[in-house]
């Protein structure tokens, strides 16, 4: 899109992992979690997806068909990121995602529903949660501390060494024993999809926003650092419409220089699980305030408020997720 809040080209790369951006320790990475997923099935089909975001609230609204002559009781999730034992250092610079804070809503036909949250234990995707416990070992043990953990401390040399060939234990280069297992965090139901019937369901949640108060966009720096340009697909428009704000505020004594950046993450590949792809599919992303700008890499973008962009697509098959920009500055008083 050639607009001043800048969206353009379709996404090139699917980000789920919890990665930081290289913009310094003032700065906090988003966490990308998305829509309802369902095992690959291909008696279902989604016939709309209706989504709409901002960094406050994440609202989506799903029709779905079953196809067959038999009611389908399916499992169903919510695809939320693996917390990895290899990235366990790096959690002393960042948050550990507080999934209770998403506090998610979902509704079929009109009428709310619960999930259940289940957390495993996995090596190189094996569940290893039975063995875990079984030792009476926490299956959540990365804290960021960097610290070893107490329960392997304990154990004595052949136990280590026993433990590291089963595979739940690994050795870093200094030799030191860590657990290997990553977390993983399933939010499931049971669904029942009624035979040549059409239910809607409706989901909402708190985006786990990241965010930056860095300054990647001043020109003296985006010339060499062309990362964020790329991962939201900034264009010229957008880059003017930056430089403007930054122009009219170096001519205001009283106005901050600072900027902050917000980045939403949202996994948009989970639709192609079902029957065929999204018949209909429609995005509004809200950038809050008309001042602020906004920039996400997708083609076909329409203003269709002074905050609001929508995309509308016809048998949309999602090759990428989906990360979104949004640049605002403080108020000048007075």
């Amino acid at each position: 899109m050639r607009h001043t809040s800048s969206l353009s080209q379709i996404l090139a790369c699917a980000i789920l992992a919890l990665a930081v951006p290289a913009l310094g320790n003032d700065s906090e990475a988003e966490v990308s979690i998305g829509g309802i997923e369902l095992v690959a099935n291909r008696l279902i089909s989604m016939d709309s997806e209706d989504l709409y975001i901002s960094a406050d609230v994440v609202r989506v609204r799903y029709r779905y068909t079953n196809h067959s002559n038999r009611d389908q009781e399916l499992t169903v999730s919510f695809p939320l990121p693996v917390i990895k034992a290899d990235e366990e250092a790096l959690y002393g610079d960042r948050m550990i995602p507080d999934f209770a804070a998403l506090k998610f809503h979902t509704e079929v036909n009109g009428k709310p529903v619960k999930f259940q949250i289940v957390k495993r234990a996995e090596v190189k995707g094996r569940d290893v949660t039975a063995q875990v416990q079984n030792l009476g070992w926490p299956i959540e043990w990365i804290t960021g501390s960097g610290d070893q953990p107490q329960f392997v401390k304990r154990l004595t040399t052949g136990e280590t060494a026993r433990f590291v060939a089963g595979g739940l234990l690994r050795r870093d280069s200094a030799g030191t024993a860590w657990p290997s297992w990553d977390l993983v965090t399933h939010v499931t139901r049971k669904q029942i999809f009624p035979a040549h019937r059409t239910i809607e369901v409706t989901h909402r949640y708190a985006p786990m926003i990241g965010g930056s108060v860095a300054g990647s966009l001043f020109p003296s720096v985006r010339k060499t650092e062309t990362g964020i340009l790329k991962t939201y697909c900034i264009d010229k428009p957008f880059l003017a419409a930056f430089d403007r704000k930054v122009a009219e505020r170096m001519g205001r004594p009283d106005a901050p220089m600072a900027y902050s950046e917000t980045w939403i993450g949202y996994v948009l590949s989970s639709g192609r699980n079902w029957r065929g792809p999204i018949k209909d599919f429609r995005l509004v992303v809200d950038k809050g305030k008309p001042e602020n700008l906004v920039s996400f890499c997708m083609s076909g973008v329409k203003k269709i408020s002074p905050t609001q962009f929508e995309v509308r697509r016809r048998n949309f098959e999602p090759k990428g997720d989906l990360k979104i920009l949004i640049v605002e500055w403080p108020s000048i008083e007075g």
